[in-house]
């Protein structure tokens, strides 16, 4: 069957711009394959796609743009995700619009992509960072708890126990190990990147710094370094911080959902001390 996207191979290695072109056609083919049947949000639907899903989509839509790249040079599942957004909100700006027109403008090399918190409401961007997590499998010795997701969970529900009121402490314990889901290699910087925007400084700051304490980081302060983290007001905090993210590593603990964390977190919006 002839594909009306197919174009002359190119090759190449992977380029910010052409992950992009590759995760927004691999987003489109994603909605097509989990369609809207009973007015489900996008994202929520996309939960029933499989690892083997979101491959097989961005092969092909590297295939129909016309380009061969390597599966490490394909975009994360992540930037996927992101482009879903991207595509339901031009679908939803044009009803009508035939598929073959359905197609985000050409960025520019030289373009700062926009922020996800630019276009999503705060708690939809947690979420979709949240949501990865579970596929990422932890070293057992370290986090004898399984995936990334669950150890997020504990921490929240250590954090609520401690701060039930301190939402920007909530969401760091929350959102600290997003990264994961993202740049393996350096989740922290990650992370941050991913949150900018959708987070307070405070909250951005403890989740930048809470590799910075305790023996099983394995992260080496210099005298400066060392010397900014003692003088800093969110020290305590910080502190609290490590100590929860080490003890939320224990097996067959009961746990909120992402859905009940999230609401707690939302409901905190109400809360008469904020407006002290």
């Amino acid at each position: 069957m002839h594909d009306k996207f197919r174009k002359k191979f190119k090759t190449g290695a992977g380029s910010a711009r052409l992950r992009q072109q590759i995760a927004l056609e691999a987003a489109k083919r994603l909605l097509d394959a989990f369609p809207d049947d009973d007015g489900t949000p996008p994202l929520d639907r996309l939960e029933a796609a499989t690892e083997s899903d979101y491959y097989a989509s961005k092969r092909k839509a590297a295939a129909v743009l016309g380009h061969r790249v390597r599966p490490g040079d394909l975009p994360s599942d992540d930037e996927v995700r992101e482009q879903v957004v991207v595509v339901v909100k031009m679908r939803a700006d044009r009803p009508d619009a035939d598929d073959e027109d359905d197609e985000a403008p050409e960025p520019h090399d030289e373009e700062t992509p926009v922020p996800l918190a630019a276009s999503l409401d705060r708690f939809a961007v947690y979420r979709l960072r949240l949501a990865p997590l579970e596929a990422v499998k932890q070293n057992p010795t370290l986090h004898p708890e399984g995936d990334a997701l669950y150890h997020s969970l504990q921490v929240f529900h250590l954090a609520r126990e401690a701060r039930p009121y301190d939402e920007e402490f909530l969401l760091a314990a929350l959102l600290h190990d997003v990264g994961k889901a993202i740049d393996p290699r350096d989740h922290v910087a990650a992370a941050v990147e991913a949150l900018r925007g959708s987070v307070t400084e405070r909250t951005l700051w403890l989740i930048e710094r809470h590799m910075d304490l305790g023996a099983r980081t394995g992260r080496t302060l210099n005298a400066r370094q060392r010397n900014e983290l003692d003088a800093s007001e969110h020290l305590e905090d910080l502190k609290l911080l490590r100590e929860l993210d080490d003890a939320g590593r224990a097996t067959g603990v009961v746990v909120e959902s992402v859905d009940e964390a999230l609401a707690y977190i939302k409901g905190l919006e109400h809360e008469t001390y904020l407006e002290e």
